[in-house]
């Protein structure tokens, strides 16, 4: 089965816009269980810090909900640590992090919304795409 670590930016998105990409990855598709997902204490905290922030919690319809859906999808995934693996591959030390848990977690895909990233097209032979292109990748 193929694995995928969810950027952060990924997972924001769902709980803003569940019918958009990242809501049918992380919503539909997770639940059932078309990837593996792959995450990292690091982007659970980015993620939980961005949804308790008000400019992203005007755009939830319920918070609380938001951090108890994260909760979930926590308990599905392969949490790998943060080992600080890779440095120095991005201009931000924060996509770093996302390169060097993909790579602990085996990850086959990174799917992402930084441009940082997506630039790289892949990294070590994981490939990283777009949440569109993730989605075209799982229907072929």
């Amino acid at each position: 089965m193929l694995r995928a670590l969810l950027d952060a930016n990924v997972l924001i998105s769902a709980a803003v816009r569940p019918s958009g990409p990242p809501g049918e990855i992380a919503l539909e598709l997770l639940s059932r269980n078309a990837f593996e997902l792959v995450i990292s204490p690091g982007i659970v905290a980015e993620v939980e810090r961005a949804l308790g922030q008000n400019k992203i919690r005007k755009y939830l319809q319920d918070p609380a909900e938001s951090l108890l859906w994260l909760a979930d999808v926590v308990a599905v995934a392969d949490v790998v640590e943060d080992t600080g693996r890779v440095l120095g591959v991005c201009r931000d030390s924060a996509d770093d992090m996302v390169l060097g848990a993909a790579l602990e977690g085996r990850a086959d895909v990174i799917v992402t919304g930084d441009r940082d990233l997506l630039a790289l097209k892949e990294h070590e032979g994981i490939a990283i795409l777009a949440p569109r292109g993730f989605l075209d990748l799982l229907k072929r």
